[in-house]
Formats: structure tokens, C-alpha cells, sequence
């Protein structure tokens, strides 16, 4: 490194300095982003655990990730109460416990008349803090629409619960003839792209408020 240091009489000189050595934090890898895939639909026969399982096979190429699925149907949360059972609390701490150890969050959302279906409601309803200040991405599902108007109603939500919602998408339009009877993606190229563009502003969000909760905790 060149110090470059302006005299009185107007001439510069050169003056070699020698940078510090970077420390071993500053060189280290930041830990994986801890990343929980909401798998959003409970209807029977649903497409959405097709679509979660190619899903999770492009977490394998992703060092920087370490993801656990949440399913919206095994959690089977009723309808919000202030007193709930003893087997629905068991369940909803299962879930609660999912969503309060992640950096960011994935959602599996189809589109159910122009909106997300009622389950993935009501799980992001019984959660508050869980979600602040997390980044979300988004993968979509349905018919000529591909589940974008899903997703824009999402937003809305999480930018309420002071969750940092990502750009980029991705969406499977005419989900079930885009992929053949062994869930194999028919031309995955596109989709591949589509998706390590959205998880990587999903990682960068991620590390960037973990880091900035680090110093200083979010207080919105």
C-alpha cells in the first residue's frame, strides 16, 4: 500500500506503509445461513412437496445454506385461541422453534384464488418476532399466474411483521406439466438460475442483518 502525503512546498512523496495482517475472524467463512423452507400448502393432494423436493436438492450445491423444511400440514395448527391443547401447543412450539432458529425463511406458497392458502395464514399469524428483521424468498406455484399474486399478498404481510422480503422470485407456471411422473424437473435451466439468484439475496440479507443484530439489536 502507497501512503501518498501532500508538503507544504506542494511536492509529493511516497511514503510505504505496511497493512495489518487480517485477523482470523475477518478471514473466516461466516457460519451457513440457517434457512427454514415453509412448505404452505395442506390440501390433500397438493403439488407443493414435488416442488419442495427439487427444492432441496439445490440446497446441496449450497455450502453457505443449512435448511429445515417445515411443513405447513404436519404442524396442523387449528384456527388461532388463546387457550389451545395441550397436543396443539406441543405442535405450534414444534414449529415456533423452527422459525426462531432461522437467519431467513423460504416459501412454498400455491396460489388458491388469487391468495395463499388459509394453513400458511395462520401459521405466520401465531408468529411475531419470529420473523423481524429475517430476509424471505419466495417460490410460487399455479396456474397462468404461476403464484405471483400469491406472493404479492405475502408481501404486504411480512413487510408488516418487519420481515425484509426479496426481489427476485421464482415461479412454476402450469406447475404440474413442468414436472414428469418421478418429480424430475422436464427443463430445469431456467428454474436453476431463478433459484440461486433469489437464495443468493436471501443469503446476503441474511448475513447482513445477522450481522447488524450482532452490534445492534433491531428495536422496530
Amino acid at each position: 500500500m502507497r501512503l501518498w502525503v501532500m508538503t507544504t512546498d506542494h511536492t509529493v512523496s511516497g511514503a510505504a506503509t505496511t497493512s495489518p495482517a487480517p485477523s482470523a475472524a475477518e478471514t473466516a467463512a461466516p457460519a451457513p445461513v440457517r434457512l427454514t423452507l415453509i412448505l404452505g400448502s395442506d390440501r390433500d393432494g397438493r403439488f407443493g412437496p414435488t416442488i419442495a423436493a427439487w427444492l432441496l436438492d439445490q440446497f446441496e450445491a449450497r455450502p453457505d445454506i443449512e435448511v429445515e423444511l417445515l411443513d405447513v400440514a404436519d404442524a396442523q395448527l387449528p384456527a388461532a385461541s388463546s387457550g389451545p391443547s395441550a397436543e396443539v401447543a406441543a405442535r405450534l412450539d414444534r414449529a415456533t422453534a423452527k422459525l426462531a432458529g432461522a437467519d431467513a425463511f423460504l416459501v412454498l406458497t400455491p396460489e388458491y384464488n388469487h391468495s395463499y392458502p388459509a394453513g400458511l395464514k395462520g401459521l405466520i399469524d401465531r408468529h411475531f418476532g419470529e420473523w423481524r428483521a429475517k430476509p424471505v424468498g419466495f417460490v410460487s406455484y399455479g396456474g397462468i399466474s404461476g403464484g405471483l399474486r400469491a406472493v404479492e399478498h405475502l408481501r404486504q404481510v411480512f413487510a408488516e411483521l418487519h420481515a425484509v422480503t426479496v426481489r427476485d422470485t421464482v415461479s412454476f407456471h402450469w406447475a404440474h406439466g413442468q414436472f414428469d411422473e418421478q418429480g424430475t424437473l422436464r427443463e430445469p435451466a431456467e428454474a436453476e438460475a431463478a433459484t440461486k439468484t433469489m437464495l443468493d439475496q436471501v443469503v446476503w440479507w441474511a448475513l447482513a442483518l445477522r450481522e447488524a443484530k450482532a452490534v445492534r439489536p433491531y428495536g422496530g
